[in-house]
């Protein structure tokens, strides 16, 4: 029987693809379908659910700042929303009850509070999904969205805590000296090399040591995987353990969204409940671009973060089943919910595709702060006179750089999104400025007043590198463009957008290879 969720799960998934959808959306219509002719979740597949999560955790705290939970852009923001979105959804509901509105009416005031509680969530799972699909993990926007979900992942815990009445265990207390195992983690994962035993230990450490730690002591175990995550973030070798999992991680995410559908069988009064709730996720919204804008972030960041996060999270499943489970709430919010949490991801994952587009067209109407007035960690930036410009200053970037100071002296300067790495760089001699390179207001800046004369776009992620280079063109830059490509078939996309040279990196490895063993190694070997 396990296969014929794997079966539904990879057609559905792959005709969401062909219709240039998050295949996720596919997952979770998939799960649906099956429930509907009477198929459920299974142990099997609760497990590896749970597992994907875990590891998403882990593999975001490997990728995250502390110092950007310390921002108040992100704890007064997630502080300040959860608070408003519960007061508002509370009210909203409390109309819906004057006004005897089915199950509604039969609802204490307790009860509707905690409703408005569990829809002020949103997915921590999905929205990262939706970053990584459109290569923004680390974009300003994506930065802030993330450091938010952390912090509703905080308020999670101390809300299960409570209601439960089951504090942690006086062991708890012991986590305090987790820090102190950094160094000896560290020593380990230097040792761990580069293949099989680098992805054990990253395993180990998500399910075990953080995981499994955090869950004996009375904590949420996930949390103990962020954690651990964000423990080891400042090792050289997190990026290539983030990547080394990042494939395991996507395959167990597929059981995450294909069991959503799975949960509850639909009932038309679950149905019509979460049609209800989901009318009221537009006020969600608002209160989101309203939280960032008083941040004076620019209306980019407000309105791309808004939309990252743009949905109902699972963690309304929880708070739903603990409430049924302690008689709080009736049976049918548990599916209204369940639903209503899937309607959003449906609902959301087209509003995140098609993102950028989006907020083309509200340049229009949203108005912008004066540059003076911007938040520090969005404002535009100058490149002054630099005639070369690369965009992502990883491993390819930063070899090209090397490459074209050699070539062609001071004329270049690299653009990255992610801070620690500018202050690598600078600390290095080089020239980078810290910016993201997917935002259209960026490209319309450094284009019209510039002398740019040669663009390499060498970010890791196709996507990214497609709308850079859409932008570019539509601003109509005159000068050459360069990117690379990981397969074929984003080597042809590159060329269909009218790129000068796009190169493949695996092919192109091999052959400076070869021309650096030609160069470097004399041997007798004649050609015939």
């Amino acid at each position: 029987m396990d296969l014929v969720y794997i079966i539904a799960a990879f057609l559905a998934g792959y005709l969401a693809l062909r219709a240039k959808l998050p295949p996720l959306v596919g997952f979770l219509l998939a799960g649906f379908t099956l429930n509907s002719f009477g198929y459920t979740s299974t142990p099997v597949i609760d497990t590896l659910a749970d597992l994907g999560v875990t590891l998403l955790l882990f593999c975001i705290g490997l990728k995250l700042d502390v110092r950007t939970l310390l921002q108040k852009e992100v704890w007064a923001g997630a502080t300040i929303h959860n608070l408003l979105t519960t007061l508002i959804f509370t009210l909203a509901l409390f109309g819906l009850k004057q006004l005897g509105l089915g199950i509604f009416s039969e609802l204490e005031l307790a009860q509707l509070a905690l409703l408005g509680f569990a829809l002020s969530f949103s997915s921590t799972v999905f929205a990262i999904k939706a970053l990584q699909e459109k290569g923004e993990l680390n974009a300003t926007y994506g930065t802030i969205a993330i450091g938010i979900l952390v912090m509703q992942d905080i308020f999670a815990v101390i809300f299960l805590t409570a209601s439960t009445g089951k504090l942690p265990e006086i062991t708890a207390l012991a986590l305090f000296a987790l820090p102190l195992l950094r160094p000896s983690l560290f020593k380990i994962m230097d040792k761990a090399g580069h293949g099989e035993m680098l992805v054990l230990y990253g395993i180990f450490l998500a399910l075990v040591t953080g995981a499994g730690l955090f869950t004996f002591v009375g904590m949420k175990a996930d949390l103990g995987a962020l954690i651990m995550g964000m423990m080891l973030a400042a090792h050289p070798k997190s990026s290539e353990l983030s990547k080394s999992l990042f494939n395991l991680k996507e395959l167990l995410l597929v059981f995450f969204f294909l069991n959503i559908g799975l949960a509850e069988p639909a009932t038309w009064t679950g149905f019509w409940l979460a049609i209800l709730l989901l009318a009221l996720l537009p006020l969600k919204g608002l209160l989101y671009y309203l939280v960032f804008h008083s941040f004076h972030f620019r209306v980019r960041t407000s309105l791309l973060g808004t939309l990252t996060l743009f949905n109902y999270s699972e963690f309304g499943l929880i708070v739903a089943g603990l409430a049924y489970s302690l008689g709080w709430l009736p049976g049918d919010f548990l599916v209204a919910i369940a639903i209503a949490v899937s309607l959003s991801f449906l609902l959301s994952a087209p509003l995140n595709s098609f993102s950028h587009r989006i907020y083309m067209e509200s340049t229009r109407w949203l108005k912008e702060f004066e540059p003076d007035k911007l938040n520090s960690n969005d404002r535009l930036i100058d490149l002054g006179n630099k005639q070369i410009l690369i965009l992502g200053m990883g491993r390819i970037g930063t070899g090209a750089y090397e490459e074209m100071i050699r070539r062609f002296g001071p004329q270049v300067v690299g653009i990255e999104n992610r801070e620690e790495s500018v202050e690598e760089h600078t600390k290095e001699g080089r020239h980078v400025i810290l910016g993201d390179a997917t935002d259209p207001d960026f490209w319309a800046r450094v284009v019209s007043r510039h002398q740019t004369r040669l663009i390499l776009l060498a970010m890791p992620h196709s996507q990214a590198n497609t709308f850079a280079l859409e932008q570019i063109r539509q601003l109509g830059y005159k000068g050459k463009i360069a990117a690379i490509a990981r397969y074929e078939d984003e080597e042809a996309i590159l060329r269909e957008l009218g790129v000068d040279a796009a190169f493949n990196i695996y092919r192109e490895a091999g052959n400076g290879f070869a021309r650096h063993v030609c160069e470097s190694v004399t041997t007798d070997i004649k050609s015939f």
